[in-house]
């Protein structure tokens, strides 16, 4: 495996959450470092979309849709570990793992899933229809290739201001085959935009096998008709997704415009909550739950020393305890007044 690239890690978020420390203590920068905190947001990611989907909806205290990331939490959360706290994220509906980067807990997500004051949106949307423009994090917008046009225009905005900041832009690989994809692609290489282009392909859009919607072998060969470098990684692999989220970031930065990455994943679940994936055949959930990205990692860090088995078990056990407090703190947040209802929604004097 290639040098893992020193790199200032995002602080965990102050309201209370974090993983305890392994038994052998690590400099913030080693390889080693890097893999726990790796373990810690996959593992963080997985808790809370399970607590989510398996338990809240189920029980009908859930507003709104409910579409997880399990499986391909690898890809939201080797790139936010790239990317700086003054870039622009872009998430698609199944990269939770981001927004606990950015400093935004559990109490507030599940609050958020509720609908209730205590949730990034204050009640007024449930699901995963939130951002928070403080943390620099810009609401997801459920066509994901929408989002494509408005961070190209992001990363030009920051192009102009003469800022060293970039736009991370995260989607599906349904998302490749709309023509807004297309339009902003093709604008933001024109433009040179420092725009970093993350694509989960779950070879799913909704129901639809990717050879049943594309003509191409890689989603990666649409990056090069437009005249942008483009790779092809192991979306179940964290340290690989980060390091080409490196090569990428560097790309950006450096004044060459956009990258494209496209991680090679499965969605070990169907679209939502409400649909059973049943059109999905039976022998792929097998295949895909041996490559599950956090095995993949904990095989990593027992076989290289890093941990523990007891150092992960009680990792789990830590984020499941903070899971159940998050959840009890949501649920005790009440729901919005309706004096508020219009507040944050139209332009205020």
């Amino acid at each position: 495996m290639a040098a893992v690239k020193s790199v200032t890690l995002p602080e965990l978020n102050p309201s209370g959450f974090g993983a305890p420390e392994f038994s052998t203590p690590e400099s913030q920068d080693s390889e080693a470092a890097l893999a726990r905190r790796f373990y810690y947001f996959l593992s963080l990611q997985r808790e809370v979309e399970d607590r989510i989907e398996r338990k809240l909806y189920r029980q009908g205290k859930i507003l709104g849709g409910v579409y997880v990331g399990r499986g391909q939490e690898a890809i939201g959360i080797g790139a936010g570990l790239v990317a700086r706290p003054d870039d622009v994220l872009f998430p698609c509906h199944r990269d939770l793992g981001l927004y606990f980067i950015r400093g935004i807990g559990p109490r507030e997500v599940f609050a958020q899933y509720m609908g209730r004051v205590g949730g990034l949106t204050g009640g007024k949307d449930g699901n995963m229809h939130m951002g928070d423009l403080n943390r620099r994090i810009v609401a997801i917008i459920s066509a994901m290739a929408a989002s494509v046009p408005v961070a190209a225009g992001a990363a030009m905005a920051l192009k102009y201001q003469g800022s060293s900041s970039i736009a991370f832009n995260f989607f599906g690989d349904g998302a490749t085959s709309r023509g807004d994809w297309h339009e902003g692609i093709n604008l933001a290489a024109v433009q040179k935009a420092p725009l970093v282009l993350i694509c989960n392909n779950n070879q799913y859009a909704y129901s639809t096998p990717l050879e049943k919607q594309m003509a191409c072998r890689h989603v990666a060969d649409r990056g090069v008709a437009y005249g942008i470098p483009a790779e092809i990684v192991d979306g179940n692999d964290v340290f690989a997704v980060y390091q080409a989220a490196q090569r990428a970031a560097e790309h950006a930065r450096a004044g060459k415009g956009p990258y494209l990455i496209e991680c090679k994943t499965f969605r070990m679940t169907g679209h939502s909550a409400h649909d059973g994936g049943d059109y999905v055949p039976k022998h792929l959930w097998g295949e895909w739950a041996a490559k599950d990205p956090i095995l993949k990692l904990a095989g990593k860090m027992l076989d290289r020393g890093w941990a523990t088995e007891g150092d992960l078990e009680r990792m789990q056990a830590a984020i499941k305890r903070e899971t159940d407090e998050a959840v009890d703190w949501a649920e005790r947040s009440p729901y919005p007044d309706a004096s508020e209802l219009t507040r944050n929604v139209y332009e205020e004097a």
